[in-house]
């Protein structure tokens, strides 16, 4: 593209949802209720995971860092949205755009391993209980978490180091609620081709291999349930992994619809909503679906709230 004459543009102005008129105040609110119930629920599960001994096994080692990385997310991108919907837009930075999307991306990354990992944690646990202790030790949980974020910050760096690169002219309006990596390559003004060939290649160890692990865990679990004598136990084992399952498809899912599939010319409305699936939706649902309706998070946060009145009863 012809660069001469162009100016270039140092903030991106984001629209969010545009013309709300009378929703804008019911629709701030309930983001807003989202974002404190968001906060609230993984900030529990951090909290209980850390202080009870009863909730040392890897399952909630993870489900522990499943809500750290929830936390981040909702921080990372529900404030602006907030923004957007009460000011009707927000601006920042070219910069603090960048940056926004390469520490979203860093999220919804490690999320995506960490999500195989779960999975194949409780294929461990259901298939092969009795070797369970010595396949998922502290050390191999710790490890797991680890190559989760190296390789997560391995497969980031390089499409982020080539955003890096892009020039942004003339045009700095951005019809999305965060920095999102195809509203922003539409707004480039320079060649864009290295960078989407990239990105594509690198979807495949990002979204596919852990989701087919997922799969396959998924299935070995339910031939494993199947042979389950108890009618009870069968469908209490089939109704908590289903609901794993949906969970988990939404979220990769969406991810697939916008940066796998390729754009299509269409109502950006589409992809907003899509796009809130797994940025607004699912850091909110994980902590319910994965922890709290645990018998023994119930318990925990039972014991926490007993220790808490009796705390306060010898203050007073």
């Amino acid at each position: 593209m012809n660069e001469k004459n162009q100016t270039l543009v140092s903030e991106i102005v984001l629209l969010g949802f545009q013309n709300l008129h009378n929703f804008k105040i019911p629709l701030f609110s309930l983001f807003l209720l989202i974002y404190i119930m968001t906060v609230w629920e993984n900030v529990l599960i951090i909290v209980l995971v850390s202080t009870s001994q009863n909730l040392q096994s890897p399952m909630y080692f993870f489900l522990q860092q499943l809500s750290l990385s929830d936390l981040l997310e909702s921080t990372i991108i529900l404030p602006i949205l907030l923004q957007t919907v009460l000011h009707d837009k927000f601006t920042l930075s070219v910069v603090g755009c960048l940056n926004q999307l390469y520490f979203f991306s860093m999220t919804e990354a490690f999320e995506m391993f960490l999500l195989a990992v779960m999975s194949y944690d409780r294929y461990v646990a259901i298939c092969i209980p009795l070797r369970y202790s010595s396949i998922m030790s502290h050390r191999v949980c710790i490890t797991f978490i680890l190559i989760s974020w190296a390789l997560d910050l391995v497969i980031e760096v390089v499409p982020m180091n080539l955003m890096g690169t892009l020039q942004f002219c003339d045009q700095n309006t951005v019809d999305h609620f965060f920095c999102d990596f195809f509203p922003l390559i539409e707004l480039a003004c320079s060649d864009t081709f290295l960078v989407q060939i990239v990105a594509f290649f690198l979807s495949i160890p990002m979204l596919f291999i852990p989701f087919i692990l997922v799969i396959v865990s998924y299935m070995c679990i339910a031939h494993a349930i199947l042979k389950i004598v108890s009618n009870t136990g069968r469908q209490k084992a089939f109704s908590t992994c289903s609901s794993h399952l949906a969970v988990v498809s939404l979220f990769y899912g969406a991810l697939i619809a916008i940066y796998v599939v390729p754009p299509k010319q269409g109502p950006q409305i589409i992809s907003k909503i899509i796009s809130l699936l797994y940025t607004v939706l699912i850091p909110l649902v994980n902590p319910v679906i994965y922890g709290l309706r645990s018998k023994q998070i119930n318990c925990a946060f039972k014991t926490c709230k007993l220790h808490t009145q009796l705390l306060q009863g010898c203050w007073l």
